[in-house]
């Protein structure tokens, strides 16, 4: 209950985007291969960006 005004850190916020462009990725992987590949690129530089921030936890 107290955590519901928490303002979110970037590395939360680069954690949600990379989840919704995966799943993006992976509905477009099965109508459209290429599509899907270049969203499952972006969602990797989201995922490089979390590394760099040392958001492991």
């Amino acid at each position: 209950m107290f955590g519901l005004f928490k303002k979110k850190s970037q590395t939360e916020k680069l954690q949600d985007e990379y989840k919704k462009l995966m799943s993006e990725a992976h509905k477009l992987s099965q109508v459209n291969r290429s599509a899907g590949d270049d969203k499952y690129a972006e969602a990797q530089d989201i995922l490089d960006k979390i590394e760099a921030l040392g958001g492991d936890s």
